[in-house]
């Protein structure tokens, strides 16, 4: 059926319902073939209409269905808690409407069920937290009501148009500026979120939502030390104030001081001890720190506080080298039935099982959580494989030879790239090399990203030579100026050695930019087995970014982009990329440790073998590996799955052939 068909089909289905038409409604979605009667919003309408005819057992039971379909889904929820409100189940009705607002927080009739049905003698402050954000959600114009629905429902560009339709007639409306902020951020575009929250800011600077929002942006921007500020600001004008004690924890972090960190998750964990998010959040910071069993206790104190709350139970997954007993993959499957698990937490659940299943050398079992993790996700993100191709065949044709005739931009020798796929051993590469007394160990930096960003703006208003072709035209000031900025942005997270690294693994598709605004620098691609790469991240969960990880088939192409784009990297400009093989480290560390630091320019160090015994804070998922002597188990993990990995196989194509 056409997607026309189809809309017209959900209209008239939409409009018997509004009619109280319901067994006309039933009849109609029955009419409809297999896939359209399980797609979400005919099993959302069904459950409406069997709700309606009070078929209570037959309507949960599709809305159980709509929720293992559509996890994420917050109208879902939302039909379930009006369910057991009709139904008489109001412990259950309160618990769906919960998590309908986690989902989606502009479904005000969820906001107003939990309201009607707490008891509002015992649960005093959930009252008042629900009771705010419907007064809030009253104070919202319609139209910013409608785009908070759309964002929340993943409707990104029907979002963005209300929002700015709004804005256009009230330029300074401090919740309008914070949505279009969160929108900005949904679309990746950070200079943008940061520039409309710090204006909000300035305008209502009593407005603690907009102060959290902007702390939160500068954040995911790294701009650690300003974010720091900012959250410190907050947090003594409310010392007391858990949230922003929180905030100021995690901006700690960020920075490095771990102990003001712990001693604040510990001030919180005083007045609400068993609160789970603080848990997690105390345990990442003592594992990032190298304190893996007190990290341990503190996840497993958040999943004695709330077993629901999943990340507890991810983040005991992540850490590579922990085991999960037969009592907790138990009490995970449990979870896993309960129909009230939604959104990340069940993502984060199934990454969980697949790690313990796979540490059980269950690999059949271990698959299909991956695998149903990863689907879950993926409905959760915008990702289009044809998208990237089409960049890295853009950055082909830009960026020929006569690109890089003229070398300009600004001389510094500092920075070190490593570039690649996650998961390809980059974060090997920079133990190593940050073990070396002139070489810095940083992060994942976006600003590569983000100068590209903006390069692609400029390019946009001007209407043509659009980026990359626009790097055919930019003055050698303006490349030194980018160079400058650059060097200059990161210095916040340097500790004073001559060299630093930057491990963003998508730079790699931004290697002419960084040729020609920083000709002096260094990069390293981190390149591993094919089929050992691509698997080894579709069963890790991240954070944020890597958005092509969460199928076989999209991985598998981007792969092949990298190999691609990598080749003509190493056709245009010979010699500036240095390819390190994970194989070749894990069988000769020391000749490989010898390549890298003469390429970089700095001599040899013993300690560079012994990475090992190096102290540094890890924020990578390898973080309990690197700090293990080189092991080469990895290598053929892969292989155990191989029986459910022919759509990678297939997607990877020619890149399977030896090496």
């Amino acid at each position: 059926m056409s997607d026309t068909a189809r809309a017209m089909d959900q209209q008239e289905i939409q409009k018997l319902i509004q009619q109280g038409k319901l067994p006309d409604a039933l009849r109609a979605l029955d009419g409809l073939d297999a896939d359209d009667r399980n797609s979400q919003m005919n099993l959302y309408m069904r459950g409406v209409c069997l709700r309606h005819l009070r078929q209570w057992a037959d309507a949960e039971k599709v809305l159980h269905q709509l929720i293992a379909k559509s996890p994420s889904y917050g109208r879902g929820f939302q039909e379930l808690g009006h369910l057991y409100r009709d139904a008489g189940r109001p412990p259950e009705a309160v618990g769906a409407y919960a998590t309908a607002c986690h989902l989606n927080p502009a479904l005000k009739a969820s906001w107003q069920g939990q309201y009607n049905l707490l008891d509002h003698e015992r649960s005093v402050d959930r009252v008042a937290q629900v009771k705010e954000r419907i007064d809030w959600l009253d104070g919202l114009p319609p139209v910013l009501l409608a785009s908070l629905d759309m964002l929340h429902e993943g409707k990104l560009i029907k979002a963005e148009q209300l929002c700015r339709q709004f804005m256009q007639q009230n330029p300074q409306h401090i919740e309008g500026m914070r949505l279009l902020a969160d929108i900005a951020i949904k679309h990746g575009v950070l200079e943008d979120a940061e520039f409309l929250l710090e204006s909000a800011v300035a305008f209502d600077p009593g407005h603690q939502r907009a102060r959290i929002d902007y702390v939160q942006a500068l954040s995911k921007r790294q701009r650690y030390q300003q974010a720091s500020e900012e959250a410190k600001a907050l947090l003594e004008a409310s010392p007391e104030n858990p949230q922003f004690q929180s905030l100021y924890a995690i901006q700690s972090m960020q920075l490095g001081d771990y102990q003001t960190a712990l001693d604040l998750f510990d001030s919180i964990l005083e007045r609400i001890p068993h609160d789970p998010v603080t848990h997690v959040s105390k345990g990442h910071a003592l594992k990032t720190g190298g304190k893996t069993a007190e990290a341990v206790s503190s996840y497993q104190a958040a999943i004695d506080a709330q077993p629901m709350h999943c990340d507890a139970w991810y983040s005991l997954a992540n850490l590579k080298t922990y085991r999960f007993d037969d009592d907790q993959i138990r009490t995970m499957l449990e979870l896993d039935k309960n129909p009230h698990l939604a959104g990340q937490d069940r993502v984060y659940l199934q990454f969980a099982l697949g790690k313990a299943f796979e540490d059980k050398n269950a690999f059949d079992k271990s698959f299909f959580h991956y695998s149903k993790g990863n689907d879950i996700k993926r409905t959760q993100v915008q990702y289009r494989a044809d998208g990237t191709s089409r960049e890295c065949e853009e950055q082909i044709a830009a960026c020929t030879p006569g690109t890089f005739k003229q070398v300009s931009g600004h001389d510094a020798p500092d920075p070190i790239f490593i570039v690649g796929l996650p998961r390809a051993g980059s974060t090997l590469l920079e133990q190593i090399l940050s073990s070396h007394s002139q070489i810095d160990g940083t992060l994942e930096l976006p600003n590569v990203l983000s100068i590209s960003g903006k390069l692609r703006r400029l390019g946009q208003r001007e209407g043509n030579n659009r980026y990359p072709e626009i790097l055919n035209h930019l003055t050698p000031e303006t490349l030194r100026e980018l160079g400058e900025e650059y060097i200059r942005d990161t210095q916040i997270h340097r500790l004073g050695a001559p060299f630093f690294i930057d491990k963003m693994p998508n730079n790699f598709r931004h290697i002419g930019l960084i040729r020609l605004m920083l000709p002096n620098a260094k990069i390293i691609d981190a390149r591993r087995d094919p089929m050992a790469c691509c698997f080894s991240g579709f069963k890790q969960l991240f954070a944020e970014g890597q958005l092509f990880s969460y199928s076989l088939d999209d991985i598998g192409r981007y792969y092949k982009d990298y190999v691609k784009l990598m080749a003509h990297w190493d056709e245009v400009i010979p010699g500036y990329v240095l390819r390190v093989q994970h194989e070749d480290v894990v069988a000769n560390l020391e000749t490989q440790v010898t390549r890298m630091l003469d390429f970089c320019g700095v001599p040899f160090e013993e300690s560079c073998l012994e990475f090992h015994k190096t102290e540094r804070n890890v924020r990578t998922p390898s973080s309990e590996q690197v700090r293990q002597p080189i092991f080469s188990t990895a290598l053929e993990q892969w292989k155990n799955y191989e029986p459910w990995l022919e759509p990678l196989k297939q997607a990877l194509g020619s890149t399977l052939a030896p090496r």
